[in-house]
């Protein structure tokens, strides 16, 4: 089964559902009246059928991320097609339909908003976390401009978890697993009088890590250790206002993203000799890197590791996250609308060491010191649910300051300053959406959202790169260096306006389905490129969405099909030199592809479910890629010129390193775009020893893809399979399962981190199996 899911497969899933598809309620819904068995989500930032919802949304319930062993955040992926969680370095970024990012820069931002309970996540170094009593997670596809806001351009995350209630309860879950993985999670609520209640949560996961260090078989080099608490604070203030305190501390101590091995050229098309002259080509003794490790040429094999788990590293490698927010939600029924206002203050530290050269040749070690601050306030004013016109209103103001301080370790000598970098983000937004029914079967919905953005107070500290050749001015020129070292050169303020429009038309031919096309403009501010030592501003990446779509739900069966088109253009793209991410504009790029999502509860105790998405992701127009080389020994070291010279551009200044030329992109598949995603998943229930056994399992397949826009580093297509089984007592008090993860023990790298010292690869976990206990009272 695992193997033949492939192309054929998919296909085969999405003309099921296409098949399938036939004639799923009105618009704005209240959703407690609706059945226990309805999808109700808050796409459009009100509560509404699914069905209904003119947007494609994955939705994922508690029963469904349980059944699938989802742990963390980056874990949904493997339950929704067209979505993936890749990283650079420790920094996580989700990808959409191949709308996603690789930047790491002060105020460089996501691609994918992501929101729990209504506030946004800011910080890429805390996106992956761990899942806190989680009610369900949505995930919407496609530009979510108007509703959301900046920095949506691929879609957005929506992840809604347990409020206190009055009426008192707690659950607990502990499991151990392979590698000495330990989860402990606790939750409890607690009704002091009829109109308070208080929660409190907790959760602790460590583990000895699945990595090896070959130079002593230490096999705990990936241990980790991760906590977080929550506590809250519900108030019903009087009969139509409420107000929520929320406090989140979390700490992480894990290493894994920084474990990096050398990247092999298995297939010798990375090219790395490609560019180089034949002079140079004899001087290397080989014309192609078919074989080869990505890393300093001519490294002995004992200074690398290059198998999955192994690495043979310089320390220290750490990544560490000491978060904490503080939220207010304040909710009130105004008679003719509801009010909700979203209050948030965020602090997050996020430092990390790595060895950038993949080797344990002492070449470049560096320290990246993350610090941000977040202040956000949102006011959303919803119209009363059964109306003919049902609206969406509301002002944002989102402000953070993401200070970079950035160390390294040159030549095996101890830590000293390298650089800095440092910006001021503050979006200042007002929108509106409206549905209008013009009867029971047609609808249209227009809305808007204008954005105000200001990047200030930027600069970036020099380093010996910079003094050596100049930094990049506000127009693109060159400027020589004549300061001193560590000197701030600081940055012109940026100011940017948008405009996002959506338009929807969608016509309803029974209560159980629903037909639409759409338009939506989706936009991602433009940035100040201070972590490439640069004054000039990075353009607004702007993306035109044309998507239409079937969705289908009897609450027995559900079907959403959708195909899509997106214009993109001034895309985002960045590449790393020397510890430094230059980034640029792309010209342009064109995506369009089709999804097909299916659900049928075939009895009271069996439920099928499955997805794919087809995605035929393409720059357009890219001329001047970056494009990693090895450099040219023949080259003049006064060639200063010459991109290839060994002597000033590679990292190591001498031949045998890396450097960063250029190439013509155009036509070539967009970075981390799968053609091909799908999964599809069962349980089934059945009465064993007075209790009840659940049986679940999930398969997740990925075509092949690369990790970088110019087709050097590719991985090729796998598949995750997840097996579940979990018997309740009688009471529904205890639980006890036994689960696995990865059981075809598929390797696969989960990111490529390419630049001019090195080019190592981080892989996936390999099989993981345990057991877990839990337990609730009520």
């Amino acid at each position: 089964m695992v193997a033949s899911f492939t192309k054929s497969s998919a296909s085969a899933l999405a003309l099921a559902a296409s098949l399938l598809g036939s004639p799923a309620l009105a618009q704005g819904v209240d959703a407690a009246s609706q059945p226990s068995d309805e999808i109700i989500v808050t796409a459009q930032r009100r509560s509404e059928a699914s069905r209904d919802v003119p947007i494609t949304v994955t939705t994922l319930g508690e029963d469904q991320l349980s059944t699938a062993n989802v742990k963390q955040l980056s874990d949904t992926a493997k339950l929704t097609p067209g979505l993936r969680f890749d990283s650079q370095g420790p920094a996580v970024q989700p990808t959409i339909r191949g709308v996603g990012t690789a930047i790491t820069t002060s105020g460089g931002g996501p691609n994918v908003g992501i929101y729990v309970d209504g506030f946004f996540q800011a910080n890429t170094y805390l996106s992956d976390f761990d899942l806190l009593n989680v009610r369900n997670i949505q995930v919407l596809k496609g530009p979510q401009g108007t509703l959301f806001g900046r920095n949506t351009t691929g879609g957005a995350i929506i992840v809604t978890t347990a409020e206190p209630s009055t009426e008192s309860s707690a659950q607990a879950k502990i499991s151990y697993g392979r590698f000495n993985t330990l989860k402990a999670q606790a939750y409890a609520t607690y009704g002091i009088s009829d109109r308070v209640a208080v929660d409190v949560e907790g959760l602790y996961r460590r583990g000895d890590g699945y990595f090896t260090n070959v130079s002593n078989n230490d096999d705990k080099v990936g241990q980790y250790e991760n906590w977080s608490v929550r506590l809250g604070l519900k108030a019903d203030l009087t009969d139509d206002v409420s107000l929520l305190l929320r406090w989140v501390h979390a700490e992480t101590d894990d290493p894994t993203t920084q474990l990096v091995n050398a990247y092999v050229d298995s297939s010798g098309k990375a090219g790395f000799f490609d560019k180089v002259s034949a002079a140079g080509q004899a001087a290397y003794g080989t014309a192609s890197s078919k074989g080869l490790p990505l890393v300093i040429y001519g490294a002995p094999s004992s200074t690398y590791a290059t198998k999955p788990g192994q690495v043979l590293l310089n320390p220290p490698q750490s990544f560490r996250t000491n978060s904490d927010a503080l939220q207010a939600t304040l909710k009130a029924d105004l008679g003719f609308a509801d009010l909700t206002s979203y209050t948030q203050y965020r602090k997050d530290l996020s430092p990390y060491y790595g060895d950038l050269d993949a080797t344990a040749i002492p070449v470049f070690n560096i320290f990246v010191g993350v610090n941000d601050e977040t202040w956000s306030q949102e006011f959303l004013l919803n119209s009363k649910p059964g109306g003919p016109l049902q609206w969406t209103a509301g002002l944002n103001y989102f402000q953070i300051r993401d200070t970079w301080d950035i160390g390294a370790s040159l030549g095996g000598a101890g830590f000293g300053p390298f650089g800095g970098s440092s910006t001021t983000t503050k979006s200042y937004a007002a929108f509106l959406d409206a549905t209008y029914a013009f009867n029971d079967k047609f609808f249209l919905t227009l809305g808007g959202r204008y954005s105000h953005d200001v990047v200030a107070d930027g600069y970036f500290t020099t380093n010996f790169t910079t003094a050596l050749t100049g930094y990049t001015g506000p127009d693109g020129e060159n400027v020589p260096f004549t300061g001193q070292a560590g000197e701030r050169i600081p940055v012109d303020t940026l100011k940017n306006d948008s405009f996002t429009p959506r338009v929807v038309l969608r016509y309803k031919p029974s209560e159980d389905s629903s037909i639409y096309a759409s338009y939506t403009k989706g936009y991602k501010a433009g940035i100040l490129n201070v972590g490439g030592y640069s004054q000039q501003p990075v353009k607004p990446e702007k993306i035109n969405a044309f998507e239409v779509g079937y969705k289908y739900d009897n609450r027995v069966f559900q079907a959403d099909l959708a195909a899509f088109y997106y214009d993109y253009k001034n895309l985002q793209v960045s590449s790393f030199q020397n510890g430094a991410a230059q980034i640029r504009n792309a010209a342009s790029s064109e995506i369009y592809g089709a999804e097909a999502q299916l659900r049928y509860k075939v009895s009271s105790d069996f439920t099928v479910n499955g997805g794919v998405a087809w995605t035929h992701a393409r720059y357009k127009s890219f001329p001047n890629a970056p494009y990693y080389s090895y450099c040219d020994p023949s080259v003049a070291a006064t060639d200063f010129a010459n991109p290839l010279n060994c002597y000033v551009y590679s990292g190591t200044q001498s031949p045998g390193g890396i450097v960063q030329t250029s190439t013509d992109a155009s036509g070539y598949k967009m970075q981390r775009a799968p053609e091909f995603t799908g999964n599809i998943g069962a349980s089934y229930g059945l009465d064993l020893g007075g209790g009840r056994l659940m049986l679940s399992g999930n398969l997740y397949y990925t075509s092949s893809f690369y990790f970088d826009p110019e087709e050097q580093f590719k991985q090729k297509g796998y598949e995750v399979l997840s097996l579940r089984a979990q018997w309740t007592d009688p009471s529904e008090t205890f639980t006890v399962a036994a689960f696995g993860d990865n059981i075809t023990n598929k390797r696969y790298r989960t990111q490529v981190l390419f630049n001019t010292l090195g080019t190592g690869s981080v892989w996936n976990s390999p099989i993981t199996y345990g057991v877990e206990l839990g337990v609730k009272f009520r």
